[in-house]
C-alpha cells in the first residue's frame, strides 16, 4: 500500500513540475519583447485584447486601461491603427463595439479602427489577427500578467509581435497567477497542435458561420 502511495505522490509531483516548467517556458520565451510604451517599436497596428464590460455596456476598468495605452501609442505615432479584438458571441455583450466607441470618443478616427468581434480568446484573437486581418507586425496591448502568453501565441502563429503592458509602472498582481500558469500550458498545446480558432474566417460574427 505504501508503495502505491509513494508512486502516486511521485506522479503528482512530476505532473506539477511539468506544468510549472511548460508555463515558465511560455512566460520567458518572448519576455524580452515587452518594452515601456515610449520605447515600443513603430508598427502598423496595435492589437488590443478584450477584457469584459462593466454595467452599462462600457469597458471594464481592466479593458479601459488597455484601450488608454493603445490610444497613447496611436497618438504618439507609434502605431498607425488599432485592431480591437473581443467576444461578441453573446448578443447582449457587444464588447468590440464598446471598445470602438471608447477609442472614437477619445479622438481616434474611425478609418484607423478595425474591429474583430470573434476574438473569443487570446489564441483566437491572435490567430485571426494574422489570418483574417493580415497582421504581420504588431504591438500587443494588455496587462503584464497576460502579456507573456499573448506574445508567445502571436509570435508563434506568424506575427512579429512586441508588447506594451497597459499597467506599466503599477505593482504586479498575483491574482491571476494560477489561471495564467494553466493558460500558458494550454497555449503551448494549441500552438503545437496548430489549432483553429472557433471562427477561422469572416471579419465579423455577422458573416456566415
Amino acid at each position: 500500500m505504501r508503495r502505491w502511495v509513494l508512486a502516486l505522490l511521485a506522479t503528482g509531483l512530476a505532473a506539477v513540475l511539468g506544468v510549472w516548467a511548460v508555463s515558465l517556458y511560455v512566460e520567458k520565451r518572448y519576455e524580452d519583447r515587452i518594452l515601456p510604451r515610449t520605447q515600443a517599436p513603430r508598427k502598423p497596428v496595435a492589437l488590443v485584447y478584450g477584457a469584459g464590460l462593466a454595467p452599462g455596456g462600457v469597458p471594464s476598468p481592466v479593458l479601459a486601461q488597455r484601450l488608454d495605452a493603445a490610444i497613447a501609442l496611436y497618438q504618439e505615432g507609434q502605431v498607425d491603427a488599432l485592431l480591437l479584438s473581443g467576444d461578441n458571441s453573446d448578443p447582449f455583450h457587444d464588447e468590440t463595439r464598446a471598445m470602438a466607441r471608447y477609442v472614437l470618443d477619445r479622438g481616434v478616427p474611425e478609418s484607423d479602427v478595425e474591429e474583430d468581434d470573434a476574438g473569443l480568446s487570446t489564441y483566437d484573437s491572435s490567430v485571426r489577427a494574422h489570418t483574417v486581418f493580415g497582421v504581420r507586425e504588431a504591438v500587443l496591448v494588455t496587462q503584464r500578467f497576460h502579456l507573456t502568453r499573448a506574445l508567445y501565441i502571436a509570435n508563434s502563429v506568424g506575427i512579429d509581435a512586441w508588447g506594451v503592458a497597459a499597467d506599466e509602472g503599477r505593482p504586479r498582481t498575483r491574482r491571476y497567477a494560477l489561471r495564467e500558469t494553466l493558460s500558458r500550458v494550454l497555449a503551448l498545446g494549441m500552438v503545437m497542435a496548430e489549432a483553429q480558432p472557433r471562427y477561422p474566417s469572416g471579419r465579423t460574427l455577422a458573416s456566415p458561420r
